[in-house]
């Protein structure tokens, strides 16, 4: 049958799309009207440029609890969706050049609603089952090509369907090819104003008020909405009422299986599990401790010891700070004149020990996530006496005029380290911000090596720091990969603790200091500097993690090889 323009409706050929169409089965003509509303369309492509962004957001926040969120996964994710994007905009196009109706671009947005809003579901589970395939599989770049095949399986897919609507909707929108300019430059407006839009929009109110699993299905739940407009206007037959009854249910399944951010779905003893602006937080008790850990499910970012002030961790190496800054010169300072500042407070365990061994001593944190502060007053028993500023560690000291007898810089987690505060102008900062006789204590937590001989991240920002403080020691924590970095303009360190060790009362500090200061060691600097313009963190953070994991995996790769899966799983 030979499809000719309705004139009586005023349609022209080249709007056929959204002007009819042939059911051929029954030889009638039905009308579209709702795609003749133009402002449909835009509103189509503005919510699928939101989604795509708001996507975007969360798929950053899906990874982070076992990838970090360093700028390393920033890209991976950045680069996957883009691939996609591309994909469906060539794919889409083409699509709509050979006759591909509506019908089918509002199915595509229908699959991919349903398949965001199951991200929540099953993403956690695909990311862990791709962790293990890695272990036994690769070598090197475990966290590189573990993230990057996640975003591949996990993200690539609905974003590509997505991408296939703009080339579509302009096809349909065009009725004269003289407005082809202006219609297509409006869809794009539509698009990037969704795009800002889903930027803000998860990052200020979704995700930190509902979580990133909510986040998801809020955003799948407005394409639904947006399919559904068509099918059930369009009068397009029954088939496309089931696959509409069909995405709806499905996406009322994944409401109720993932309406809950729960990334540690194996722990059902959680005290508390969160997000914030910045992180996820998960906060565990014990009868030993609490414990906070903030983007990386296994690791201890803050603890509360409930039996100790000392916690054995290299909070307790730390508090070798204060105590060279007591006895620096001739005469020992009180603790009541300390002055201490902390970048990167957590949930306050090193404060609270400073007040607890330094009485007196006034005590400030600078913390940028102010979640973890709350956490902190909740669980942690943060003194009220203690005061914290919402603020990022550098900002701070950019605005501060105070000077201190110690800066503690406490802000680097895994791979996780803000190149701000790791090169030469900040410690500089620092410097400028410690009184006479003042010392800088650094918590740099992923000391290793390169397995191919060369420095590793430690050996870049302890150089660094040489670069502005003249005397310069390290020690490593023990069974840990922290190394605690020591530095001073003014002050025999070395000497200062030894006085620190004579008349500290506290029998366990006493021990603790004595062990640090015989394990104390004066850094040798090999000029490795680290700039603002020039400072490459994540790399080098990789490098050490790719050492510290290949190092543990080593034994359960050998299982492997020998039991294959069920060995395997026995050794757990």
């Amino acid at each position: 049958m030979q499809f000719e323009p309705d004139q009586k409706a005023g349609c022209s050929v080249s709007r056929t799309y959204y002007c009819t169409e042939i059911l051929r089965e029954r030889g009638i003509t039905v009308k579209i009207d709702i795609l003749k509303n133009r402002y449909y369309l835009y509103i189509t492509e503005f919510f699928a440029g939101m989604a795509v962004m708001a996507v975007e957001l969360g798929a950053s926040r899906q990874l982070a609890p076992y990838f970090s969120s360093s700028q390393i996964v920033w890209t991976i994710i950045i680069g996957t969706i883009m691939i996609a994007m591309a994909l469906g905009n060539v794919i889409g196009g083409k699509w709509a050049d050979k006759g591909d109706g509506p019908d089918k671009l509002f199915t595509r947005i229908l699959i991919a609603a349903v398949w965001i809003a199951f991200i929540p579901v099953l993403g956690k589970y695909i990311i862990l089952a791709i962790t293990g395939l890695m272990i036994v599989t690769v070598s090197t770049g475990l966290l590189i090509w573990s993230s990057f095949a996640a975003c591949m399986i996990i993200f690539v897919f609905p974003l590509f369907l997505l991408g296939t609507v703009t080339p579509s909707l302009i096809k349909y929108t065009i009725s004269d090819i003289g407005e082809s300019g202006s219609v297509a430059g409006k869809l794009g407006a539509c698009n990037t104003i969704g795009s800002i839009i889903g930027t803000f929009l998860p990052t200020f109110v979704t995700i930190p008020s509902v979580g990133t699993s909510a986040t998801f299905l809020i955003f799948a739940g407005i394409l639904i909405i947006i399919a559904a407009v068509y099918f059930l206007t369009a009068k397009s037959g029954k088939i496309k009422k089931i696959i509409l009854g069909a995405g709806s249910a499905l996406f009322l399944l994944a409401c109720i299986l993932g309406h809950r951010s729960n990334f540690a779905f194996w722990n059902d003893s959680l005290t508390y599990e969160g997000e914030s602006i910045y992180n996820y937080l998960q906060v565990t008790d014990s009868d030993r401790a609490t414990m906070l850990s903030t983007n990386v499910l296994f690791g201890v970012q803050s603890i509360r010891m409930k039996s100790s002030d000392l916690t054995g961790m290299y909070y307790d190496y730390a508090l070798a700070a204060p105590t060279m800054a007591m006895y620096a010169g001739e005469k020992a300072k009180s603790s009541e004149d300390l002055d201490i500042l902390i970048l990167g407070m957590g949930t306050g365990t090193f404060g609270m020990q400073c007040t607890k061994f330094f009485p007196g001593s006034e005590v400030t944190g600078v913390e940028i996530d102010e979640k973890i502060t709350g956490l902190a007053h909740e669980y942690f028993e943060l003194s009220d006496d203690i005061v914290v500023h919402t603020y990022d560690g550098r900002a701070y000291l950019q605005a501060d005029k105070g000077k201190y007898d110690v800066i503690m810089v406490d802000a680097y987690q895994d791979i996780t380290i803000p190149f701000q505060m790791s090169s030469v102008e900040f410690f500089t900062m620092v410097r400028d911000h410690l009184k006479d006789g003042g010392v800088m204590v650094v918590n740099m937590n992923m000391h290793g090596y390169d397995e191919a001989g060369g420095p590793d991240i430690t050996n870049y920002l302890s150089d660094t720091v040489a670069s502005v403080f003249p005397n310069v020691v390290v020690v490593d924590v023990r069974n840990s990969t922290n190394r605690e970095l020591f530095a001073s303009v003014d002050t025999d360190m070395m000497s200062a603790l030894s006085k620190g060790c004579e008349n500290v009362p506290d029998e366990g500090l006493k021990k603790q200091l004595t062990d640090v200061r015989e394990r104390l060691s004066v850094h040798e600097s090999a000029g490795l500097v680290l700039t603002d313009d020039k400072a490459p963190v994540e790399l080098l953070g990789m490098q050490v993690i790719d050492s510290l994991i290949n190092d543990e995996l080593d034994y359960y790769k050998d299982v492997y090889r020998e039991g294959g899966l069920s060995g395997l799983m026995e050794s757990f």
